[in-house]
């Protein structure tokens, strides 16, 4: 079947239909469309040969079936090759049969499409016929519009002519002057507006940010009205690109804020950074501008010194990191450095006080009024504010950080004493700056400082302890003359105390001047707002002002000397305290009644104070001594950490003054046999607690056999020697009563300083360590005084002939049977040798004051000596009578008479002993047997010869033994 034409109208109409049908047409049954010419209506023949193909009898189902089986690829597009694809699928063999059976079952398809195709155009004919009537209508209404448009030509050719075209030629130019008008102002806006970079560039030379971001704001805004020219594209990136050249610039004037703080410079860039309303963006950059600036600032100053140390232009110092950079400092630059390091760190720390003093001053007074205030701004001031309190914390935590590795890159071990002050008076000043920064403690600084502070303290407390050792080794324990008015505040390592009673604050606070007082109220960032740095004021107060505590030859003034050897008989050479009442230099109380002027003459000649002034006895060690505990404290007063390792040391230095003292005077075998009970216990355990603890006694190969651990010897030092200078057997000199004298003497006046300064070291002594501390004073300190009497008991000892005196006491007849009026030569022996020391005493006291307590020991101990040489003498006797008895109490009260006159010691030590046992010979048996029970002081040859004298006269046999018994009944637990 074929179609005989078919034009494009004719292809939409069976498209149409097609569609509307609901199937699609294979390609093969269009395939004649495509040549068919275009003419206006179907021929007769196509209408015929469709009417046939409707005619034909066909099974609709059948129909639909076969349309149903084509394949689904002919329904895809107008480029498909059907050809192709059929030959494509042509099997390798080609069977006739079954191509034949092929090409039908195709011929079927397409006739099936075909007869579908044609009935569907003849189901759409009527619509097609009125289609083509309504077309037929427009043509003739397009043939009349043609003649309408005609007459209107021809109608506005004759307007034309009615107008003239001078008047249509004036409006024309009239509108295009208005045009033109308005292009010239453009033009001229656009102009200033490409000259704006010019003006851009000064303002940013004259650092007028504001200026500049406004006027650059009002140029964007401004181009953005002429943005349909095509030039103000180009102007407007230009403009863009000088805003953030703008932006750059200001970041770095930002950055500059960081180390010295500008007012009106940082308003300006606060201002501008305002109006770009990026404020919150500028406290992010400044936050990292500080810490930047805190990294370069410490890296060039420590660089500086290392590259002037190394002294050569090695460059390989500028690639080191920090904390290996302060690894290469010098001992020699240390403190400068660490100084200048302070100083710029101050410059950094003042600029953030002076940035967040701005936003405080800014938040609501003048400066927030030139700018707008929106919801926006209140948002930012709530975060920049937050912004800078928690910087503060940031800021000093980054101080804190680069400061410690500096302090930790170098051993300070080896540093001189005043050199480490400075260190730690820096350090605490820095410290103190960051309390008042941001309320830190400090911790990482403290951790840092008081590493290296308990190393150096190690290593310097082991240093002084040997020392100390060899001054006193080599101390000749000659008296070190100084002034009556002596005093540690004098000293310059006890200046900080009366400058500073604060334990807190560092040495270099100490400002002596009128204004110090007033600056001490403020705090380090009010003092030094606008200029100085608090680091400076070490190097200004360093010098020192020289020491005024010697007197000259040993006497304060050439008159104080020459009054001294004056004549006695002269009232003026009698101190003002000696012609009023006497008063006792102990106790200080004046006695009941009068002194008269002869009392005092003769008290003058037994005062060995009137021969030197009352200036404190000291040595050149003992002075050492006190120095040393100066610059401990001033070590702990910087550094209260370590305080109790400090004061533990300090400890240490007057225990080792005490047990060297004791043992080169003090020691002696005799003490226990004395029974003068010259050891207190408490000093004893002082003695054996020193030896153990601070004592290395295998050094000195006294504990052979006996090794403690490495680690405690290292802390212990060996015991001193005496100098062979010393010379201790001299009768000449009383056993060396001068060394004697200065040297404890000297331990007495170092107590007496300690006792002085122990509020001072209980105020920085941590609360769980205080009760060391008061141990130290209650165990130690006080016990100094009690050496007098050991060390004085050895002169006592000596000076006095006890043996001659038991050698006469034996040879006198005690068994008289007459009251004799004469006392025994015995007595004026003894008397003449108390005489004797007396003189000697005061040869002495001309080359070495002896305090008053001093010679009330040394006395007491003589007269204590003498009365029990007296009972022993008395005890030896083996017959004595009633007048015998008599005797010995006469021979005893003209000892006691003639002493009086010798010594002012009242009451005379030991008289009721002597006195007791003299009268213990009348006591009845029963009387004596309690009194042997009372009276346990006399020794048990004592008491059994005073029963066996008695025996015969009140005492029978029976008795005698059975007070013998009772004297072994007392001896027997002592065994």
């Amino acid at each position: 079947m074929q179609f005989s034409v078919f034009g494009p109208f004719t292809v939409c109409v069976l498209s149409e239909c097609l569609v509307q049908g609901h199937f699609l047409i294979p390609p093969w049954s269009l395939f004649a469309f495509d040549s068919l010419s275009p003419p206006l209506s179907l021929s007769l023949s196509l209408l015929e040969e469709m009417r046939e193909l409707r005619e034909q009898p066909i099974d609709p189902q059948a129909e639909q079936e076969i349309i149903d089986s084509i394949e689904e690829v002919y329904f895809s597009n107008d480029s498909f090759d059907m050809v192709q694809h059929e030959l494509q699928k042509l099997p390798p063999e080609l069977n006739l049969q079954e191509l034949e059976e092929y090409r039908d079952k195709l011929k079927r398809q397409q006739a099936a499409v075909s007869k579908k195709v044609a009935d569907l155009i003849l189901e759409k004919q009527p619509a097609y016929v009125k289609e083509l009537e309504r077309v037929t209508a427009l043509q003739t209404n397009l043939q009349l519009a043609a003649v309408i448009c005609t007459n209107a030509r021809r109608q506005l050719s004759v307007a034309k002519e009615g107008f003239t075209e001078a008047s249509l030629g004036l409006l024309a130019n009239q509108r295009r002057r208005q045009l033109l008008t308005g292009l010239l102002k453009s033009l001229r806006t656009i102009k200033t507006l490409q000259r704006t970079d010019v003006r851009l560039s000064e303002m940013l030379e004259e650092e007028d940010y504001p200026g500049a971001i406004q006027l650059c704001l009002e140029c964007q805004k401004a181009a953005s009205t002429f943005k349909h020219y095509s030039c103000i594209s180009e102007l407007n990136s230009k403009l863009q690109d000088t805003l953030e050249q703008i932006e750059e610039q200001l970041d770095v004037a930002l950055s500059k804020t960081c180390k010295h703080f500008d007012v009106s410079h940082y308003t300006k860039v606060q201002l501008a950074y305002t109006l770009l309303g990026k404020t919150q963006t500028a406290m992010d950059q400044l936050h990292m501008h500080f810490t930047q600036a805190i990294h370069n600032t410490v890296f060039q100053v420590v660089l500086g010194y290392v590259e002037l140390c190394a002294g050569n232009a090695d460059t390989k110092f500028q690639k080191m990191q920090y904390k290996d950079l302060c690894t290469h400092i010098t001992l020699d630059s240390y403190i400068p450095c660490l100084t200048d390091l302070c100083k710029a760190l101050w410059e950094v720390m003042l600029s953030y006080h002076r940035t967040m003093q701005w936003h405080e001053d800014a938040a609501g007074t003048r400066w927030w009024n030139n700018v707008s205030v929106s919801d926006e701004l209140v948002v930012d001031r709530s975060y920049v504010k937050k912004k800078l309190e928690h910087g503060l914390t940031r800021i000093w935590q980054d101080v804190q950080l680069k400061v410690k590795a500096y302090i930790l890159g170098t051993d300070m071990s080896n540093f001189k004493y005043d050199d480490f002050i400075v260190v730690l008076d820096v350090i605490s000043r820095l410290m103190q700056v960051g309390e008042e920064f941001c309320g830190s403690k400090s911790e990482v600084l403290q951790e840092s400082i008081k590493r290296q502070s308990v190393n150096y303290f190690k290593n310097y407390h082991r240093a002084r302890l040997e020392e100390l050792r060899m001054f006193l080794e080599n101390e000749t324990w000659e008296l070190c003359p100084v002034k009556s008015n002596f005093n540690i505040a004098q000293l310059h390592e006890f200046r900080f105390m009366g400058q500073c009673r604060s334990p807190s604050v560092s040495p270099s606070r100490q400002a002596v001047s009128s204004n110090s007082l007033v600056q001490e109220e403020l705090s380090l960032f009010q003092q030094y707002l606008q200029e100085g740095n608090p680091f400076e004021m070490h190097i200004e107060h360093k010098e020192e002002e020289t020491e005024d505590v010697l007197a000259s030859n040993g006497y304060e003034s050439d008159e104080l000397e020459k009054s001294v050897y004056q004549d006695y008989d002269s009232d003026s050479d009698v101190p003002e305290e000696l012609k009023q009442d006497y008063v006792d230099e102990q106790t200080g109380d004046a006695p009941l009644k009068s002194v008269s002027r002869e009392t005092i003459r003769s008290k003058k000649k037994s005062d060995y104070n009137l021969n030197k002034t009352n200036a404190p006895i000291l040595t050149n060690t003992t002075l050492n001594v006190i120095r040393l505990v100066g610059k401990y404290m001033q070590m702990m007063n910087i550094l209260k950490p370590i305080a109790f390792d400090v004061i533990h040391c300090v400890s240490q230095l007057f225990d080792y003054y005490l047990y060297a003292v004791y043992t080169f005077f003090g020691r002696n075998d005799l003490y226990e046999s004395s029974g003068l009970g010259l050891i207190s216990s408490r000093l004893r355990t002082t003695l054996n607690r020193i030896q153990e603890s601070l004592i290395d006694m295998e050094a000195v190969g006294e504990s052979v056999g006996v090794h403690g651990p490495a680690e405690d010897r290292k802390e212990k030092v060996p015991s001193p020697h005496l100098s062979q200078l010393v010379v201790l057997t001299n009768s000449g000199t009383l056993y060396g009563l001068a060394q004697r004298v200065v040297a404890t003497e000297s331990l007495v006046f170092l107590a007496e300083q300690f006792e002085s300064l122990q509020s001072h070291l209980d105020t920085m002594m941590p609360a769980a360590k205080k009760p060391f501390l008061q141990q130290f004073y209650s165990q130690t300190v006080s016990t100094a005084s009690e050496l007098r009497k050991p060390i004085y008991w050895i002169v006592a000892a000596k000076a006095i002939d006890y043996e001659q005196m038991l050698l006469m006491m034996a040879g006198v007849k005690w068994d008289i049977r007459e009251i004799m009026s004469q006392h025994n030569v015995y007595v004026d022996v003894l008397l003449k040798e108390f005489e004797q020391f007396n003189k000697r005493l005061g040869d002495v006291s001309r080359h070495v004051r002896i305090p008053l307590p001093v010679s009330n020991v040394l006395w007491e101990h003589c007269i204590r000596l003498a009365n029990r040489t007296l009972v022993e003498g008395y005890a030896n006797v083996k017959k004595c009578s009633n007048e015998g008895r008599a005797l010995m109490q006469l021979d005893f009260q003209q000892f006691l008479m003639k002493l009086e006159k010798l010594t002012d010691l009242r009451p005379i030590p030991d008289k009721e002993f002597v006195e007791t046992y003299i009268k213990a010979y009348y006591l009845t048996e029963n009387d004596m047997e309690q009194f042997i029970k009372n009276h346990r002081e006399y020794s048990m040859k004592q008491l059994a010869n005073l029963v066996n004298v008695c025996l015969g006269s009140h005492i029978n046999k029976k008795a005698r033994q059975k007070l013998l018994a009772a004297i072994d009944d007392i001896d027997r637990p002592k065994r």
